[in-house]
């Protein structure tokens, strides 16, 4: 049986994910759930990954993984997967009309991974440059179809001129977009807002183990 102390920071990793799409430092915990040093938070991260709710990665950062091992009473809803979708240097795709072409696999999931969204499909991951955001190569990203995007969401990108897409983190600037990776070792892209068009935006992430 979890503390409450873990039971609010567990609460607290799963709202930070849905509201930024990214886990939280040990800092960050801390701090949202009041606890009185980051000694105690990671002993009861410990904790948690004991009880199989969370996985850490100490060598990644932000490398707190929810795990949803606990769904068996759950909906099962089935979302297409439409293609690749580079996290790396952008891939060339065939065009912006790829997004609306049948699906010729589809992914089974709960209904909690989509968060009650309608118009959600899946994106096989290539590249390394979203790894700070724990996603890897070969990874699933499940997509809200969407064309707008805040500051700092996690987007599908088709850049028009290069006839390209690729994921990362969206920014308005004065007078351009920068397209940001989420790896300390990549530059970030930047272009103008006429070349961009928002394809979609990052609401979950299905790890493949390795």
């Amino acid at each position: 049986m979890l503390s409450s102390k873990q039971e609010r920071i567990l609460k607290f990793i799963r709202r930070f994910l849905e509201d930024r799409g990214y886990p939280p430092t040990i800092r960050d915990i801390a701090s949202g759930c009041e606890v009185s040093s980051t000694s105690v938070v990671t002993y009861n991260l410990a904790r948690l990954e004991a009880a199989g709710h969370i996985r850490r990665h100490t060598d990644i950062s932000r490398g707190i993984e929810l795990l949803t091992n606990q769904q068996s009473h759950q909906h099962i809803v089935y979302v297409p997967i439409v293609g690749e979708i580079a996290a790396g240097e952008p891939i060339p795709v065939p065009g912006s009309e790829t997004w609306e072409v049948a699906a010729s696999e589809e992914l089974e999931i709960t209904e909690e991974l989509t968060r009650g969204r309608r118009g959600v499909y899946a994106l096989r991951v290539k590249g390394d440059s979203m790894i700070d955001a724990l996603i890897k190569d070969g990874d699933i990203v499940l997509m809200e179809y969407t064309s707008n995007a805040e500051n700092g969401e996690m987007v599908a990108v088709w850049l028009k001129t290069e006839r390209e897409v690729t994921l990362k983190r969206l920014f308005r600037e004065a007078d351009r977009i920068r397209l940001e990776p989420a790896n300390a070792q990549m530059q970030p892209i930047y272009t103008n807002p006429e070349n961009v068009e928002i394809q979609g935006k990052v609401i979950t992430v299905i790890r493949q183990l390795d």
